[in-house]
């Protein structure tokens, strides 16, 4: 237990002090004394420690506690009975009947839902002989009909069927070991053990099962047929039998310990339990060890209806209370352990005797008696005799506990006598690791053994007072259990006594003749309904006819979504992303279009009609495009099904609807989820309970788990049951709802919740009302009437004494004042405020009041009772009494319906109110019963919920919170801020206080009265945070009302808490707490400065109107919760800022603790702490749905369902707007993920474009070569990417006039234009689409993949270079097809290539190279769908260090991996190399099938090069044109990938042609445009390379940019065709990631974080300076920098294009205010015209040999021209210079020398500037 004192003392001693501790309890007749367990563990005045105080002698400490505990010295039994008062007494004593069945041997519970009868098997049938001996019953070969005895039932013999192998002969011998039997009741065959067997046919034995003890007859059939007992079976070890009244003995097994404890943990109301004996029979012994036993009492049975181990019941098996009761102590350790039953023995359903008496029965303690004699020792294994006349004698049937020490040999009756191992099965703590041990802060010395916790747990037990054992005997029974009690009690008129004493007042007149009296004198007139006091009558016809005030200030009616519920929304649809994402492939969400739902909600009709509201407000129908909008309404209750008996049929149909729809996302959502969760296999257990099983059918269905296309998400405020090692939901897939600080800043909220946990910080306020409280004045009488009727369910006894309370206060109230001080205060003040209300304006709006009655039978009574009283009273239009029964619609009398009906202003003529919240300002009583509240929303005008009856049966964390969450709702902020405002007692107020001071009459009695509410007045200690109030958000408020004039409007009410304005309360001044003595004078009034470190809250008030403005009481506040004295202890003010005491206890009935032994819940701990504290130290009982959850035998982990989720969130917080919101992302998102934003920009530069003077005919299919090459080339750059670059100089470009364009900034790229398009079968996917069909394709789902595929070296020189380059190839297995290996098959000789005269129509014979960085999860690199899943060959081109990334995404593909030297390189110089290497192969291709004799030029020279953003691809065609005088049309069609290339590959001559390509997709694209259906101009992104004609021209491999304009360029100057298709038009993903725009330029030394952006003009500098120098490529460096450079190397070219810049073999992107020139070099190559042109610049990069200086001085510059010459280092370019003679013509100057800002390391870049002369 972890206390450092256990260690110390000695084990004997110690438990030599209980003895003597437990021995003087039970004698001692007055004073409970202190257990020994808080004596020696939890003494909480510890002194100091002195060096005496480290090891007290255990010896004085004995004496001691000898001394303390045996006052009267002697062995007195006292408190006993003698034989023949308790059978007078039976009636008192019912506990059990006298055949209550010994407790079974065995250790393994009978199966949840089977039958524990005795005579019966689990199965249920009958196995007496008595039953069965007329019966025909068919046995297999070679078995008998054998007899058995059940020690319960010694009248009756059992009939089974046994292998006559495994039964002796006539002499005791030749039976064969072992047993083999069937049961022929349920006719289950092949039991090969008689433990088990014994176990099916309900023997429950006492001992070891034996068959040689318990088959004791066999059966034999007489003439007549009938089959009666036969012959003895003759046993080896078969005595001789006497007569059945023979003793017998039994020897229970002795290495089990024995104590003995009270039967169902109580003492009975009086001391002990002990058997009354006489010397003789001695059979009650403290062998040197406690034995004690306790009493039961003789009674036949025949009411049980219980689905688990009914603790208290009277019937054939009974249960006991091991260890403290589940409600804690004051002497038990908090984190001590609780053991749980050992054994469940569930109640048989008839027993054929009639019982008068009921479940639950608690004694009247006895007079003393004297003359008992004393029990004494026995010593070890000595024989008991069990004297024959004990049960008939005594009336009971001693049960005894095996505890601790040897049990000795009972002799006789011992049939009499029940030996159980209950007790100590609970101490049996599973072997705890250390891991454990440590996070308990134990070590193992310091865990008490099993025989101490016993004595100590009787200890406990013994001196359990009266009110104690019975709450502690209710607490043991479930709801289900004690509400069939209660049930029980009233229909066999157990209650009359308790009845008859309700019949008169408390000051002792007849009621009902009262009642009579009053209405008498009353006459026909009735209270007037509102604006009008008490005693006003007028006549029910007018009473009707009255009409208030409408007021359309209904909040509830308009549907909002809140940010909170947002957030959780978004979070919900997060989850379900990444299980789409978790590679699991239980969810595809680009499978689904389309989003559909089913609502499951408890059994409430009230429930079922707020979430139809829910729904139609919502508009979620139409806005999943489920219904139309006119429909919907009606057809929303096709979406919500209720958990009973119509399920079964709705949910069919909604199943058919998964399965029919494979392509619709279904999201089914258990509300409530955590309510009647029981499993369908103990279905047998619930006779008739309605909702039983259901949930589990439903949801854990076979069918619900497999769908593919089904999410389930269960919704709940109580997530613990769904939370426990069992548990079917993943924690991963919890969502739970955000934890609100009410102090933070939330100024966007209007409204805060308002919950448990604050409820629980109100106490802190100080304020003299408050929210919580406890009616100690009602505790009071409520003891007082349980100790006069021992015998009924305390619930049964609070509910008629709470009738009485509110009837008499209504009575006090209106005619007999005399009696208000017989009202306890709390109910008179709730019963004036909800009376007073209505009276004081035209609205005639008040406040609902919950009564909260659990059982049906007790809510009809009160409903009947108090509305009888109403009615008598004449308040029957005062305010309505409602019976919230969640089996029925509410109803409500038409006057109140017309009433709520003119509030609300436009409803139907047959609207009637169907939720609570409709009842939203109605005075009302609301009687709301049923096992749980449900969920149900109350309206804002509910101002009390009365909890009083929610005592100790209610005792699990589950339960209290289902309760408080009655009144858990929104409030605004001012009432969490606020409660600091001190009190401002207005004139009127005061007069009202001094009156009643003085006026004895009419006492004004109120909510103040310390008197109701221990803690009514609480200090002001705790922080700001703690309280959650803070002394200055309010105090700029002033006299102000709130500031949600639309939330809860401010009326004045009887009570002096209301009508209170709140003012400003500033630092320095004092507080004026309310005043107490304003009422009786009960208490002074307190004053409390608050000091600068805490804030001292106030009172706080319910606000008054301004004036007489009739507006409807709409409370600023939350409800007042009323609760019992158990509820409110275990929910009041939290100690030390730790979690209320609510939270240690058992999470839900259905739960039980893994371990007695387990830490405390982690104080401060968020909902994910919580629940894997509950997930590790919480199973799921056998009952619970999740039981059946069955671990993964590799693993040992529970299976998770991968597509459920839980959102949790605590009451009333707005979980269903918010899952309804959530199926709106969720739909929204699949639409999404059928949607790509693709690039739709029109073409640029379309006005200077060459005209093509020679066109073809439309609609031919491709171009004509002859008429193509006669087409000049269109140099300008049509792409729209490439709007802010340099233009390509014609002559047209000369006469276009040039408007400035501003600079664009470097941050800020520009944004481009994009459109949402659906995906179509023919797109191209990243690694997120998962789908059957590409599934192998992907092939990302098998771990070993990685090794399927093979690493090959390929090496092959490159002129360019000037080197050999090596390259490396992954090839899977599966594409190793595509390759040509050596004879060894190690090394990789060449990738395969077709020839041109192939015809197959169902390959694309080019190779598809797609170089891709950064892009591995976001490239659409998948072209499964848009090749139309054909075989074809796609290489990746990667960087080297990207490739384990790219390799672990898309494990099926070729990979290409660059060398090392390009992993910084740009996308030149991967088209470089994919051109170099095609090329290459090409040749080692022509090599090797001219060896088989195919011609060189036959062999295919193609190659497809194409973007990792190319998405999809279309085929456009122009409509015919129609009368009408508007432009023609152009029809669009989606195509694949594949019947592009293979109609391009189609063209005919095709290796004639350099490259084709397509045109860019846009939604401007017009007819116009389509009129050449083939251009000789610029081609981008999805290129048919012809590398053998290109074989000349190369991709400059040192580009990051503009690569493609730049080799189109040289193409075409090489008079080489390119050929765009105009009627193919390729779309483009916007992708945002990967690509260059990861390249982020940053210093090479950091010098620190935040230094300012780096611009491009500082990426150059002049050389050997102390210019900061950059890590990034000197290219990149260069290229930026001449983007923004031109207005500093080109200043005459700006905006001139008749004076463009001369760029020689080189396209470089100097800025869009340029215009660029592009000449070759080359000889025979075509250039533009640049005759009679003046170049404004000269741009000389990286000049090869053909360059020279006569070239050069064919061209004319402008005076003031610039050069710029660009070299790879300083000595190439001072030889440039010399060799090109430009210092001829051009000035340069030392300082215009320029490099890259690179070290020397990164080699930059140096050139140099020059002015023309």
């Amino acid at each position: 237990m972890g206390n450092s004192y256990a260690g110390q003392l000695k084990s004997a001693r110690f438990e030599e002090a209980l003895h003597n501790s437990i021995e003087a309890s039970l004698r001692c007749s007055n004073v409970v004394p202190r257990p020994i367990f808080s004596q020696l563990y939890l003494d909480p005045d510890q002194h100091p420690f002195s060096s005496a105080d480290v090891k007290p002698k255990v010896e004085d400490l004995d004496k001691d506690l000898v001394h303390r505990y045996t006052q009267n010295g002697s062995l007195d039994f006292s408190n006993n009975l003698t034989v023949n008062e308790m059978e007078d007494d039976e009636d008192d004593e019912d506990m059990s009947d006298s055949n209550s069945p010994p407790i079974p041997y065995s250790q393994k519970p009978a199966p949840e839902g089977s039958c524990t009868t005795d005579g019966f098997c689990q199965a249920g049938k009958d196995l007496r002989l008595v039953s069965l001996c007329m019966e025909q019953i068919d046995i297999p070969a070679g078995f008998l009909l054998v007899g058995a005895k059940s020690p319960n039932l010694p009248e009756h013999i059992l009939v089974c069927a046994v292998d006559k192998r495994f039964l002796p002969d006539d002499h005791g011998k030749n039976a064969l070991l072992g047993f083999s039997g069937n049961c022929i009741g349920c006719g289950e065959r092949g039991f090969r053990y008689f433990t088990e067997f014994s176990n099916h046919i309900n023997l429950k034995l006492t001992t070891q099962p034996k068959k040689q003890k318990h088959l004791k007859y066999y059966l034999v059939r007489s003439s007549q047929g009938v089959l009666s007992k036969g012959p003895l079976i003759c046993w080896k070890e078969c005595r001789s039998r006497q007569s059945s009244t023979t003793c017998h003995s039994i020897k229970p097994n002795s290495s089990v310990s024995s104590t003995v404890t009270p039967e169902n943990g109580t003492t009975n109301g009086y001391k002990s339990g002990f058997i009354q004996t006489d010397a003789a029979n001695g059979n009650s012994s403290h062998g040197g060890k406690s034995s004690a036993s306790s009493s039961t009492p003789a009674r036949p049975g025949n009411y049980s209806l219980s689905p688990r181990p009914s603790f208290a019941s009277g019937d054939q098996a009974t249960m006991f209370i091991s260890g403290p009761p589940k409600k804690r102590h004051r002497g038990w350790y908090p984190g001590s352990p609780i053991p749980q039953p050992g054994l469940v023995v569930p109640i048989p359903t008839v027993r054929p005797l009639s019982r008068t008496e009921s479940l639950l029965s608690t004694p009247v303690p006895q007079t003393p008696l004297t003359g008992i004699l004393q029990p004494r020792p026995i010593p070890a294994g000595e024989t008991v005799i069990v004297p024959e006349n004990l049960l008939s004698n005594s009336g009971v049937r001693p049960v005894i506990l095996i505890g601790y020490g040897t049990l000795p040999y009972f002799y006789g009756n011992v049939g009499d006598i029940v030996v159980s191992p209950l007790l100590v099965n609970c101490y049996k703590i599973p072997q705890l690791e250390n891991k454990d041990l440590e996070q308990l802060g134990l070590t193992g010395s310091q865990l008490l053994s099993v025989e101490n916790m016993i004595l100590l747990t009787i200890q406990y037990l013994v001196r359990l007072g009266q009110h104690q054992s019975r709450a502690l005997a209710e607490s043991m029974l479930t709801t289900s259990e004690f509400l069939k009690e209660i049930s029980y009690e009233l229909i066999t008129g157990k209650v009359s006594f308790l009845a008859s004493h309700f019949k008169t007042t408390s000051l002792g007149d007849d009621l009902d003749k009262l009642l009579d009296k009053m209405q008498q004198r009353r006459g026909d007139s009735v209270v007037t309904p509102f604006n009008g006091d008490l005693n006003e009558y007028v006549s029910p016809q007018e009473a009707a006819a009255m009409s208030p005030t409408q007021n359309l200030d209904l909040g509830n009616e308009t549907f909002q979504i809140y940010q909170p519920q947002l957030t959780v929304a978004r979070k919900l649809l997060s989850q379900v992303c990444a299980i789409a994402d978790s590679g699991s492939q239980s969810l595809d969400l680009g499978h689904f279009s389309k989003v559909d739902f089913i609502i499951i909600v408890p059994r409430s009709e009230v429930l079922v009609q707020q979430t139809l509201q829910r729904i139609r407000q919502s508009g979620v129908l139409v806005d999943l495009g489920l219904e139309e909008n006119g429909t919907a309404y009606q057809r929303a209750e096709k979406y919500v099904v209720r958990l009973d008996n119509e399920i079964q049929t709705k949910f069919e149909v909604f199943m058919r609807r998964v399965k029919q729809n494979p392509y619709t996302l279904f999201v089914l959502v258990h509300d409530n989820s955590h309510v009647e969760l029981t499993s369908v296999m103990s279905g047998s257990l619930s006779h008739g309970e309605p909702g039983h099983g259901l949930a589990d059918r439903v949801i854990n269905g076979r069918e619900v788990l497999e769908a593919f296309n089904l999410l389930v998400l269960q919704v709940t405020s109580c997530p613990y049951t769904l939370q426990t090692q069992q548990s079917r939901i993943s924690t991963s897939n919890e969502v739970h709802w955000m934890q609100l600080d009410s102090t933070e800043d939330v100024s966007c909220e209007e409204k805060l919740y308002f919950g448990l946990n604050e409820y629980s910080k109100s106490l802190q306020w100080g304020i003299t009302s408050p929210l919580l409280r406890c009616d100690e004045t009602f505790e009071k009488m409520v003891n007082t009437l349980l100790e006069r009727y021992p015998r009924l369910h305390s619930m049964v006894v609070r509910c008629y004494l709470l009738i009485q309370q509110y009837s008499e206060a209504l009575m006090a109230l209106t005619t007999v004042a005399s009696l208000r001080d017989h009202s306890t205060p709390e109910t008179l003040n709730i019963m004036d405020d909800l009376l007073s209300c209505p009276g004081k304006n035209r609205s005639g709006r008040g406040h609902m009041l919950i009564l909260r009655v659990p059982s049906v039978q007790l809510a009809m009574l009160a409903k009947e009772r108090l509305q009888e009283v109403r009615d008598k009273l004449g308040l029957q239009y005062r305010f309505e009494v409602v019976l919230g029964n969640p089996a029925s619609e509410l109803s409500v009398a038409a006057h109140f319906v017309a009433r709520l009906k003119t509030w609300r202003g436009n409803e139907a003529e047959e609207w009637v109110p169907r939720t609570y919240q409709d009842l939203e300002g109605l005075p009302c009583i609301v009687i709301l019963t049923g096992k749980d509240p449900l969920g149900e929303t109350f309206p804002r005008s509910l101002k009390y919920c009365d909890l009083r009856l929610i005592d100790s049966s209610y005792l699990t964390r589950t339960a209290l919170e289902q309760e408080m969450g009655l009144a858990c709702c929104y409030v605004s902020k001012e009432v969490i801020r606020g409660p600091t405002a001190a009190l401002d007692l207005s004139g009127k107020e005061q007069e009202r206080a001094a009156a009643s001071e003085n006026d004895t009459e009419e006492l004004l009695i109120d909510l103040e009265r310390p008197q109701s509410n221990s803690s009514a007045v609480t200090g002001t200690s705790g922080s700001i945070m703690e309280n959650g109030v803070s002394s200055s958000s309010t105090a700029d408020k002033s006299q102000k009302p709130p500031p949600t004039p639309s939330f809860r409007s401010p009326v004045p009410s009887a009570g002096l808490d209301e009508g209170l304005s709140a003012g400003p309360a500033g630092p320095g001044e004092p507080l004026k707490q309310e005043c107490d003595s304003l009422g009786p004078p009960l208490a002074s009034s307190t004053t409390a400065k608050p000091s600068p470190s805490s804030s001292g809250p106030g009172a706080l008030p319910w606000p008054g109107p301004p004036g007489r403005a009739g507006r409807p009481p709409q409370a600023a506040l939350p409800p007042v919760v009323i609760l019992s004295k158990a509820a409110y202890s275990l929910l009041g003010a939290r100690r030390g800022g730790k979690l209320p005491a609510a939270a240690a206890l058992l999470p839900h009935p259905d739960v039980a603790w893994a371990s007695p032994l387990r830490p405390p819940p982690p104080a401060h701990a968020g909902p994910e702490e919580q629940s894997l504290y509950y997930r590790r130290w919480t199973a799921a009982r056998p009952h619970h749905a999740d039981h059946g959850n069955p671990p993964d035998p590799a693993s040992g982990a529970r299976a998770c369902h991968p597509r459920r989720l839980l959102l949790s969130g605590p009451p009333q917080v707005g979980k269903t707007g918010s899952y309804l919101q959530f199926l709106r992302l969720l739909f929204r998102m699949l639409i999404r993920l059928l949607e790509v934003d693709v690039y739709d920009e029109a073409e640029i530069n379309t006005d200077h474009s060459e005209s093509s003077e020679v066109s073809q005919s439309e609609g031919e299919p491709w171009p004509d070569i002859e008429s193509f090459s006669k087409m000049p080339f269109d140099v300008s750059v049509h792409d729209p990417k490439y709007s802010s670059m340099s233009l390509v100089y014609t002559e047209k470009l000369a006469g276009v006039k040039q408007e400035a364009i501003k600079e664009p900034k470097a941050e800020e790229p520009r944004k481009r234009e994009t459109m949402s398009m659906m995906l179509t079968k023919y797109a191209a996917y990243n690694t997120f689409h998962h789908c059957e069909q590409c599934q192998q394709y992907m092939d990302f789902t098998s771990a070993p993949q990685m090794s399927d595929s093979t690493l090959h070296a390929f090496t092959f020189s490159s002129s360019m270079l000037g080197e050999e380059v090596q390259l490396y190839f992954i090839i899977p297995k599966s594409k190793e097809s595509h390759f040509v290996f050596s004879k060894q098959g190690k090394h990789l000789e060449s990738m395969r290539l077709p020839l041109v005269s192939d015809k197959n129509l169902n390959v694309v014979k080019s190779p598809i190279f797609t170089p891709s960085s950064g892009r591995h999860e976001h490239g659409l690199l998948n072209l499964f769908h848009a090749m139309e899943g054909i075989s074809h060959l796609h290489l990746l081109v990667v960087k080297e260090y990207e490739m384990p990334l790219y390799r672990k995404y898309w494990p099926n593909h070729i990979m290409l991996v660059l060398p090392g030297m390009f992993n910084n390189a740009g996308v030149g110089a991967a088209r470089f190399l994919i051109k170099e290497l095609s090329y290459h192969n090409l040749e080692l291709e022509r090599n090797r099938l001219e060896e088989l004799g195919v011609k060189r030029q036959c062999v295919w020279p193609f190659i497809v090069v194409m973007d990792d953003s190319c998405v999809l691809w279309n085929i456009h065609s122009v409509q015919e044109q129609t009368s009408q005088p508007m432009e023609t049309g152009v029809s669009s069609k989606n195509v694949s990938l594949k019947s592009v290339l293979q109609h391009m590959e189609a063209t005919p001559k095709i290796v004639h042609y350099a490259i084709l390509g397509i045109q860019k997709w846009s939604s401007r694209l017009t007819s116009r445009s389509l009129k050449v259906p083939f251009s000789r101009c610029h081609v981008h992104d999805f290129i048919l390379l012809n590398i053998d004609l290109t074989q000349n021209v190369q991709y400059d491999f040192n580009r990051y940019f503009c690569e493609d304009v730049d080799f189109n360029l040289r193409t075409n100057s090489s008079g080489l065709l390119i050929c765009r298709f105009n009627n193919f038009s390729l779309m483009k993903k916007h992708v945002q990631v990967g690509g260059q725009r990861d390249f982020i330029i940053k210093p090479k030394i950091m010098v620190s974080e935040s230094m300012a952006p780096i611009l491009p003009l500082q990426y150059v500098c002049a050389p050997d300076s102390e210019h900061t120098l950059l890590a990034a490529p000197a290219q990149f460096l260069l290229e930026k920098f001449l983007q923004h450079a031109s207005y500093k190397l080109f200043p005459k070219a700006i905006r001139n294009f008749r004076s463009p810049v001369l760029a020689i073999d080189c396209y470089l992107n100097i800025g869009p205010e340029v215009a660029v020139c592009y000449v070759s070099s080359r000889p025979h190559s075509s250039n533009a015209n640049c005759e009679g042109v003046c170049f404004g610049g000269l741009l000389l990069y990286l000049c090869d040999s053909f360059v020279g200086a006569d070239l050069l001085k064919k061209f004319k510059f402008l005076k003031g021209a610039t050069l710029c010459v660009i070299c790879q280092d300083r000595s190439s370019l001072r030889q440039t210079i010399v060799r090109l003679e430009l210092e001829d013509e051009w000035q340069f100057r030392l300082r215009d020398e320029f490099q890259t800002a690179n070290s020397s390391d990164d080699k930059p870049l140096y050139f140099l500037t020059g002015r023309h002369v």
